[in-house]
């Protein structure tokens, strides 16, 4: 716990362009004034976070963090729990979409296991942080004990600090784990207080019937563990995840550090609210790199003020949509690096 509260106590407020310095950068480029839209918002989130105009992008790494959930066993998946362990060993041999997608950008990936169900032999591709395997079933009492809770939180804090060692200038977020829109759908019911009918979607692909005994489970597991809404740890504790309190850790470590923050899909945004709620200022470090096909998730973004750069009805996790925000931030980041000015260009300046 004091590592956890070390790390909070650290997070500074960020200001967005406080003396205008970006913009008037922005404004000596050889285009019509706020041609470039959103791509010059992102710079200038990224480069208010950082607190400086002389740093690129370099260091690109996508944090996939997987666990298992015991609440699987009310049927709450169209997937059998053994396809986290499956999906692992394919993130670590580089065929999965966000190997894919972080080749794309020249990104790495970082698969770690929080807490998968069975034990996956070492890998030089893979972090083992296993805190148990798998959580208890929330349905029938807490998914894990607070002292758990608080530790995935620090396993979070703990791999930005190891990945800070040969360099981090932004990170995504991404997750695996069968059944883990359960516990995302509950944390946000509860720390965002809308029903659990507008926090629950389909997940892997569930039908209406399956659904509703979806949404039945998660309301008997709140009524069951009684979470408080005033304590983020208790709730990641009773419905939560370690994958989940993982990226809540990824979010308050990186906020530690300055380094911005893109978000993926739904259980990375649940990982967020849960970081966000233990301290608010982690809040302007996200990115929000898409809305979700998962119904809950673009209320996540609106609880958390973030609007999403793209609208592509994924929802597959792994960090496949941060993987696309960080590509669009970085070519924002460049257009303010590398395009020429009106007197470069030798352009007349209609502003001047």
């Amino acid at each position: 716990m004091p590592y956890l509260k070390q790390t909070i106590e650290n997070i500074e407020t960020v200001l967005i362009d406080p003396q205008g310095h970006i913009k008037a950068k922005f404004d000596t480029l050889a285009i019509p004034r706020g041609s470039l839209g959103r791509l010059e918002e992102l710079a200038t989130i990224y480069y208010s976070i950082k607190g400086s105009l002389s740093c690129g992008i370099r260091h690109k790494k996508i944090f996939t963090l997987a666990g298992d959930h015991g609440v699987v066993a009310e049927g709450v998946s169209a997937f059998p729990q053994q396809v986290t362990r499956e999906m692992v060993q394919n993130f670590i041999r580089e065929g999965a979409a966000i190997n894919v997608l972080a080749r794309h950008i020249d990104a790495k990936v970082i698969v770690v296991d929080c807490g998968v169900a069975s034990n996956i032999p070492p890998s030089p591709g893979l972090k083992i942080k296993k805190l148990k395997h798998g959580t208890n079933n929330m349905a029938s009492g807490p998914a894990m004990s607070r002292q758990d809770a608080v530790k995935s939180i620090e396993m979070g804090i703990e791999l930005i600090e190891e990945e800070l060692q040969d360099g981090l200038d932004i990170i995504g977020l991404g997750d695996m784990g069968i059944a883990n829109t359960t516990p995302s759908s509950a944390i946000f019911s509860i720390l965002g207080n809308v029903d659990v009918s507008v926090a629950t979607g389909r997940g892997t692909g569930l039908n209406d019937q399956a659904v509703q005994k979806k949404i039945a489970v998660i309301e008997k597991a709140i009524a069951i563990n009684r979470p408080d809404p005033n304590d983020p740890i208790d709730v990641l504790a009773k419905v939560g995840g370690y994958e989940i309190g993982g990226i809540a850790g990824l979010c308050l470590g990186a906020a530690r550090h300055r380094i911005p923050i893109v978000l993926d899909g739904f259980i990375s945004t649940a990982g967020a609210i849960i970081a966000h709620a233990l301290e608010p200022k982690t809040g302007n470090y996200f990115i929000a790199s898409h809305v979700s096909g998962e119904q809950g998730h673009k209320h996540m973004l609106k609880f958390l003020g973030k609007e999403p750069i793209l609208n592509l009805n994924m929802r597959l996790g792994e960090g496949t949509g941060a993987a696309l925000g960080i590509n669009l931030v970085e070519a924002g980041v460049k257009l303010l690096n590398e395009m020429a000015t009106f007197q470069d260009a030798s352009v007349s300046d209609p502003y001047s």
